[in-house]
């Protein structure tokens, strides 16, 4: 029963999409309709400016973060932290109080393995700017440092391997139209002010 409760509490806190809510208090365009559509950091990024975005990225975080920290007191078993943390992702994806259209829940996903240790944060951001630096897709550091997720969980603590692998797994479906523009060529990269429209319900 507390994992059903925490499973929801995560799930409607994912569901407050801090782009959209920022992105109406700075008089920005909505992210849902502009730049690549999607309604996260990145690309409150290229309609507002470094700002926004940080307010964004910070509060995605945390909706993943508290959570599972909560679960994580209350003693759950790790495959039951693993729901709470797809939850609060779900919530993220799908987001109940604004049409079920919502973004790719990297930050908030990156926030719910806070708890397993600093130490996978580090490998987790550390893999991402890598990648970015090298090719400044930030969709494909995304893309890598979420596969790597469950080798580093592993080599860290193997017990909540299980639970990141699924994480892993859903981010990557719902990159599911970034990696086909990686490959046409057509994904746009950081610090691009304008990207190509996009199917509305990423």
């Amino acid at each position: 029963m507390l994992t059903i409760l925490l499973f929801v509490l995560a799930y409607l806190l994912g569901s407050i999409s801090s782009a959209i809510l920022v992105s109406r208090l700075f008089k920005l365009p909505d992210p849902r309709n502009s730049g690549s559509n999607n309604p996260g950091a990145t690309n409150v990024y290229r309609l507002g400016g470094a700002f926004p975005a940080c307010l964004v990225l910070v509060f995605d975080i945390l909706k993943g973060t508290i959570p599972v920290w909560g679960a994580y007191f209350l003693k759950l078993e790790p495959l039951e932290l693993g729901l709470v943390a797809a939850a609060a992702c779900l919530g993220h994806m799908y987001p109940v109080f604004f049409s079920f259209k919502g973004g790719k829940a990297v930050a908030t996903a990156f926030g719910s393995l806070l708890p397993i240790g600093l130490s996978l944060a580090g490998l987790l951001i550390s893999t991402w700017l890598i990648i970015v630096a090298i090719t400044r897709f930030s969709s494909l550091g995304a893309l890598v440092a979420v596969s790597l997720a469950p080798l580093y969980t592993w080599w860290i603590k193997p017990l909540y391997t299980l639970p990141v692998t699924f994480i892993t797994v859903l981010i990557i479906f719902r990159h599911r139209t970034n990696i086909i523009r990686l490959f046409k060529g057509e994904e746009p990269k950081v610090g691009t002010k304008k990207a190509p429209t996009d199917d509305k319900t990423r």
